[in-house]
């Protein structure tokens, strides 16, 4: 009897039922990765609207982000958010973000890391006189609440 053939059959049913993936993404296929790809899409699409009020529909009550400094007085909180983002939305014009997503990992406690790469082009008249860009390998931490994933940290 020749196993070959058998062993062959074996690997493609086993290929087969391998975990999917999202098209043109390492990322899995899952219910979790498409939400939290769409919380960060919008996350995108505010900041490039510079829409305050739909940033902080994206996060939770526990959010806070020191802003990537270790003074305490700039970081962002839920609940200074609704002050903070206007005042800074106002001061840019012409936002432009693009996010390459490179890793989705959901945990069983209900929270999810995301590793994103992006690129930022805006224009600030009032402090400076060129462009800005900047680009960062980026993480943001999500939280599941009352079924809906909230950014937790990763502004």
């Amino acid at each position: 009897m020749n196993v070959r053939p058998l062993l062959v059959c074996a690997l493609l049913v086993l290929a087969a039922c391998g975990p999917r993936n999202i098209p043109g993404t390492q990322i899995p296929d899952t219910n979790d990765s498409r939400a939290i790809l769409n919380v960060m899409e919008r996350y995108r699409a505010a900041l490039e609207a510079r829409d305050a009020k739909a940033l902080q529909g994206l996060v939770s009550k526990s959010f806070r982000d020191n802003a990537g400094t270790e003074d305490p007085s700039d970081d962002f909180t839920y609940d200074n958010l609704s002050e903070t983002l206007p005042a800074l939305f106002s001061r840019i014009e012409s936002a432009k973000v693009e996010m390459d997503i490179r890793k989705v990992e959901v945990r069983t406690n209900g929270v999810a890391t995301v590793i994103y790469y992006w690129n930022a082009t805006w224009r600030a008249p009032s402090l400076l006189d060129k462009p800005q860009r900047d680009s960062e390998l980026e993480q943001m931490v999500l939280q599941k609440e009352e079924g809906q994933w909230r950014i937790v940290s990763g502004f």
